[in-house]
């Protein structure tokens, strides 16, 4: 009898090491997660922007402000360079990394800082999507960020205001 409680209780104790793998393989990868971010951050501040946009998946989407969705690399390309080209510097850090059950995904969000050209500054949050890819490498399939600052009035009437002749 005091075999089979020992072995019940060693088949429960794997069954739980199975279900929930342990926090340091974990924590392992949140921590090459943030590495990787931080050197995404780094290259842009370098306005590097062949290893900036290196960071994205061949199928990224990313989702700016105020534009539509940019789906092709050409795309995602020419809003790094504008972005680039219009700052003085730009950095972001994760300030948390959730990642999935089957370890092939996290979602990474945090904030965001940058002091453009004409002294303007921006601060913002951003949510990222790593994607595990075949080769074991981690890239970013989803980007989208936007400002903390408030939106700008608009230029043009409302839809539906009425117009005087």
């Amino acid at each position: 009898m005091k075999t089979k409680i020992i072995l019940a209780g060693c088949l429960a104790l794997l069954s739980f090491t199975i279900a929930f793998p342990a926090p340091a393989a974990d924590t392992k990868i949140e921590q090459a997660l943030r590495d990787l971010d931080a050197q995404w951050s780094a290259a842009a501040a370098a306005k590097d922007l062949d290893k900036t946009v290196s960071f994205y998946s061949d199928d990224a989407i990313v989702m700016p402000p105020n534009e539509a969705a940019l789906t092709t690399k050409d795309g995602i390309r020419n809003l790094w360079k504008g972005l680039i080209d219009s700052v003085t510097s730009v950095s972001w850090k994760a300030t948390r990394i959730e990642m999935a059950k089957s370890g092939d995904m996290a979602c990474l969000t945090g904030t965001y800082e940058m002091i453009m050209k004409d002294g303007g500054k921006e601060k913002g949050k951003y949510c990222e999507v790593w994607e595990k890819q075949t080769d074991g490498k981690w890239k970013c399939g989803t980007d989208i960020f936007n400002s903390d600052l408030p939106a700008s009035p608009a230029s043009s009437p409302a839809p539906g205001a009425a117009e005087k002749k």
